[in-house]
C-alpha cells in the first residue's frame, strides 16, 4: 500500500491547539499533586547531608521519630532490595549508607501527616560526621585526577602538525556555568499500595519505565508488580529523566512498608539543592587558521564538572564532543573530554544534553578568529561551513543533509544583517556609554539517542465500535505538545477529526520497556509507533471492506467525508460498528526502531544520528558600560523543523527554547560556597528569564523544507535544537564589549553566564588592552 510510506501525507497540517490548553487556562489540568488525598496519606521529606564528603559515624534519629505527626522514619537498613536509583552505573543511593558524597544527599526518610511536619522533623536529627577530603571545582578535580570515567579523545588528521604550520594561531579559554531546570512543577510522586504487593505510582517523570524498574529492584519485586503512570508534567527539561527516581522510590518504599498511600512533593529549595544541573564546563583551545579565517587545525579541551556519581554524564559529555563541530568543517581536529568527579550534586540531562556546551565552544573559537583578523564573525563562520568534499564530521558521519549555508543566507538577507551591522558600528562610534552588538550564529543538532538501543518506541491504539479512538504510547507530555502531535498522526490515518481521538496517560502496564522522552525524539519515535499501530487496524478494516463489498483494497479510501469502498460510502463510526459485528480486531500495538544508526564508542566513530535539525538566529543587544547591565533588543530566527506536524506548537518550542538558552548564558548563575553548599537555591537568589527579558522584536520563521529521512510526515525534532540559537546572544554581547576598544584585535574575556559583573569586568579588561 503506497500510503504505508511514513511520508504518507505531505499536505500542510492544521495547527491544533495543545490538548491541555483549555485545561491549563481553566485550572482543570491535573498534575500528580492535584488528586484527592485519602485521610491516611503520608507525606515525605528527606534528612539531608550537611557535608560534601564525610563518613557517618553515628546517627541519632530519636528526636525525629518523637516529633509530632511523624509516623515512621526509614534508613538504608529498611530497604528490602537494591539501594540504588541510578540509571546505569549503580552508584546513586536512595539513602546514604555509611558515607555522604555531596551536600543535600538523602540520608534518611521521614513519613508524617503533612509535608511541613515531615520537613520540620527531618531537621531534628543528630548526625556525627568525620569530614573527608572533597573536590568541589573543576580545578580541584583536575588536580586530584578525580574522574567518573577515563578521559575521551576524538580526532581526525594531525592537529599538532597543522597547528605548527598554520599562518595564524591562537590559544584561548573560557568557562561556562551550569543551569537549574527550574521546572514549574517540582519533583513529585504519589505511591499507592495495591493487593498482593503491587504498587501504583503517579509520578512526574520523563522515564516511567526506568522508575518502574528501579522501584521493583528496590522492593525486590518483579517489574510487573509496579505500575508507573504519567499524564502530564509541569516542565522537565531533562531534570526528570533520571532524578525523578529518587522521589518515586522513596514514596514506593513508604507505601510498601506502611500499607498507606505516600506522597513526596519536594519543596523548591530542597529540589534545587538535591537535584542535578546542566554540567558546567571549562574550555581550552588552540586554533590555527589562514588569512581568510579558514580553520586549519583545532585542539579543543573540554572539562566538565559531573558531580558525585555517574548519572548520564558519559553520554552528555559525548554529545558535547559530537557538537563541537556545529556547522563547520574541521580538517585537523583533536577533541579531548575530561569527565570530572566532584563532591557536588550529580549533574544530569538538560535540554541539549551537552550539545550547547560543545556548540558554544566552537562558536567562541569562530569569534576569536574573527577578532584576531578584524573580520566580521559571520564571514568567518561562512567560510568554515560544511560543503562538497568537506562534509564528514570528526566522528566519521557524512553530513548528507547540509542546509546550513542556504538557511544562513536567507536569514542574513531577510533580517538585513549587513545593514544592521553597519548601523550598529555607526552607533557605537558616537555612543560612549551604551554599546551595541549583533551576531548571527547557526545550529546543527543531531537527532537520536547516542546510546543506540534507546531509539525504539511502542504504542497501543484502540478503536471502539462507535468510531472513537484511544491512543497510548511510551512518550510523556511535559508541555512540549507531544500528545497532540501523536494524536494528529492517528487521526490522519483514519481521516477523522482530532476530537475523535482520546489521549490517555502514559502507563507502564500498557506499553512496556519504553525509552525516556528525551533526545528530542518523542514525536519521531512515538509518532511512528502510533502510526504503525493505526495502520495495522486500517489494514484490517480495508481488507474487511474489500471482502464485504466485493472490491479491491485499492478501491478503499479513508477520507474526511467518510470511508469509500468501491461505490459504497459509510461513516467511520458505521464502519467500526460493522467491523466489530464482523469480528474484526480493532486494537493493535505498534513498534518503531530508528534505522541506520550505529556508533562505536570506543573508537568514537560511526553514525550516531538519524538526521540533523538546523537553525540560525540573529540577536542584537545593548550594554551599559558603566553598570554591565544589558538588554536583548531584537531577535530574528529561521529554524528547520522539516515538514511541521504542528506549526504553532513548533514555534512555541522555538521561542521557549531560545529564551531558556538566553537565561543560561546571561542571568542563571549557580553559586556554591567553599563547603559545597548551593547558595542560589530559590527564586530569590536564582534568576530565570521573565517576560521582560523577551526582546520586544522577535520574529520566528520556519524553513520551508522537509526531512531527507522518512520520519513521520517528514518532520524534524524541535525540542532541543532551538536552545542553542541563544548562543547568538552571547556572541552579540561579546561584540558589544569589544566595541569599547574597536581597534583591539582580540576577543574580550567573557565567561558565561554574562552577568552584569562579568560584563563590567570584561569591559574594563578590554579597555586596558
Amino acid at each position: 500500500m503506497a500510503d504505508r510510506d511514513p511520508a504518507w501525507r505531505v499536505l500542510p497540517k492544521p495547527s491544533h491547539p495543545h490538548d491541555s490548553a483549555p485545561l491549563h487556562v481553566t485550572g482543570a489540568a491535573r498534575y500528580a499533586d492535584d488528586g484527592p488525598e485519602p485521610a491516611d496519606m503520608l507525606h515525605l521529606a528527606f534528612g539531608q547531608s550537611a557535608h560534601a564528603h564525610a563518613r557517618i559515624l553515628s546517627m541519632d534519629l530519636s528526636a525525629v521519630r518523637a516529633a509530632e505527626g511523624v509516623i515512621h522514619v526509614f534508613t538504608a537498613a529498611d530497604i528490602p532490595g537494591a539501594n540504588d536509583v541510578s540509571p546505569v552505573a549503580g552508584d546513586d543511593r536512595l539513602l546514604a549508607d555509611g558515607e555522604v558524597i555531596c551536600v543535600g544527599q538523602a540520608i534518611f526518610l521521614v513519613a508524617a501527616t503533612s509535608q511541613r511536619t515531615a520537613r520540620k522533623a527531618a531537621r531534628l536529627a543528630k548526625i556525627d560526621y568525620e569530614p573527608l577530603p572533597a573536590c568541589l571545582t573543576i580545578e580541584a578535580a583536575q588536580a586530584a585526577h578525580s574522574l567518573i570515567e577515563p578521559t575521551q579523545r576524538m580526532a581526525r588528521g594531525d592537529a599538532d602538525a597543522a597547528l605548527a604550520n598554520a599562518p595564524h594561531s591562537l590559544t584561548g579559554s573560557f568557562d561556562m556555568g551550569g543551569q537549574d531546570h527550574f521546572y514549574l512543577e517540582g519533583q513529585v510522586a504519589v505511591a499507592t499500595p495495591g493487593e498482593d504487593g503491587q504498587i501504583h505510582l503517579l509520578c512526574s517523570t520523563q522515564h516511567p519505565s526506568e522508575v518502574q524498574h528501579l522501584v521493583a529492584h528496590m522492593l525486590h519485586r518483579n517489574s510487573a508488580d509496579v505500575t508507573v503512570e504519567v499524564r502530564r508534567m509541569g516542565g522537565a527539561f531533562g531534570g526528570k529523566e533520571t532524578q525523578a527516581a529518587l522521589f518515586a522510590t522513596a514514596a514506593a518504599l513508604v507505601a510498601d512498608k506502611t500499607g498507606r498511600p505516600a506522597k513526596f512533593r519536594c519543596d523548591r529549595d530542597d529540589d534545587m539543592v538535591m537535584t542535578g544541573k546542566r554540567h558546567a564546563f571549562r574550555v581550552g583551545y588552540d586554533v590555527g587558521f589562514d588569512a581568510a579565517g579558514h580553520v586549519l587545525a583545532l585542539r579543543l579541551r573540554l572539562a566538565s564538572r559531573c558531580g558525585a556519581t555517574v548519572d548520564l554524564s558519559p553520554a552528555i559529555n559525548d554529545r558535547a564532543m559530537f557538537h563541537a563541530d556545529n556547522c563547520y568543517w574541521l580538517p585537523h581536529v583533536e577533541i579531548v573530554s575530561e569527565r570530572l568527579k566532584t563532591n557536588t550534586v550529580s549533574d544530569t540531562a538538560f535540554r541539549g544534553f551537552g550539545g550547547p556546551q560543545g556548540m558554544l565552544a566552537i562558536e567562541r573559537v569562530m569569534d576569536d578568529v574573527a577578532a584576531h583578523l578584524g573580520h566580521d564573525p559571520l564571514a568567518v563562520r561562512c567560510v568554515n561551513l560544511y560543503g562538497p568534499d568537506r562534509d564528514v564530521a570528526p566522528y566519521g558521519m557524512t553530513i548528507a543533509d547540509n542546509i546550513a549555508p542556504q538557511l544562513i543566507a536567507r536569514l542574513r538577507a531577510d533580517a538585513r544583517y549587513d545593514a544592521r551591522s553597519a548601523a550598529i558600528a555607526a552607533f557605537n562610534a558616537t555612543s560612549p556609554i551604551i554599546k551595541r552588538g549583533i551576531a548571527l550564529t547557526p545550529v546543527k543538532f543531531g537527532i537520536s539517542f547516542t546510546t543506540t538501543h534507546l531509539n525504539q518506541a511502542g504504542a497501543l491504539v484502540l478503536v471502539y465500535a462507535d468510531g472513537s479512538i484511544q491512543i497510548n504510547h511510551g512518550g510523556t507530555e511535559m508541555g512540549q505538545g507531544l500528545y497532540i502531535k501523536v494524536a494528529q498522526v492517528v487521526a490522519d490515518v483514519f481521516a477523522v477529526p482530532i476530537d475523535r481521538v482520546r489521549i490517555t496517560a502514559t502507563r507502564t502496564d500498557k506499553v512496556p520497556n519504553t525509552s525516556a522522552t528525551a533526545a528530542s525524539s518523542g514525536a519521531d519515535l512515538n509518532g511512528m509507533a502510533a502510526y504503525n499501530a493505526a495502520m495495522t487496524i486500517r489494514g484490517r478494516l480495508t481488507g474487511f471492506l474489500a471482502r464485504t463489498f466485493g472490491c479491491t483494497d485499492s478501491d478503499v479510501h479513508f477520507t474526511p467525508e467518510g470511508v469509500i469502498a468501491g461505490s459504497e460510502r459509510l461513516s467511520f463510526a458505521q464502519l467500526c460498528r460493522k467491523a466489530h459485528i464482523g469480528r474484526i480486531s480493532l486494537a493493535a500495538t505498534g513498534y518503531y526502531a530508528t534505522p541506520g544508526i550505529a556508533y562505536d564508542r570506543d573508537a568514537h566513530q560511526g553514525r550516531p544520528f538519524y538526521y540533523f535539525a538546523y537553525g540560525a538566529a540573529i540577536t542584537e543587544v545593548a550594554i551599559d558600560t558603566l553598570t554591565g547591565e544589558h538588554k536583548v533588543l531584537a531577535v530574528d530566527i529561521l529554524h528547520d523543523v522539516g515538514r511541521s506536524l504542528n506549526r504553532q506548537i513548533d514555534i512555541g518550542q522555538i521561542e521557549g527554547g531560545f529564551i531558556q538558552g538566553q537565561g543560561w548564558l546571561t542571568t542563571e548563575e549557580l553559586i556554591f560556597d567553599d563547603q559545597g553548599r548551593l547558595l542560589t537555591h530559590s527564586p530569590a537568589t536564582y534568576k530565570i528569564p521573565t517576560a521582560s527579558d523577551r526582546p520586544a522584536h522577535m520574529t520566528i520563521s520556519l524553513w520551508d523544507g522537509e526531512n531527507v529521512e522518512p520520519t513521520i510526515n517528514r518532520s524534524k525534532a524541535v525540542g532541543e535544537p532551538p536552545f542553542m540559537l541563544a548562543i547568538s546572544v552571547f556572541s552579540a554581547l561579546t561584540r558589544a564589549v569589544a566595541a569599547v576598544a574597536p581597534d583591539v584585535r582580540a576577543l574580550p574575556r567573557l565567561d558565561a553566564p554574562a552577568t552584569p559583573e562579568r560584563i563590567l569586568r570584561a569591559v574594563s579588561e578590554h579597555r586596558a588592552r
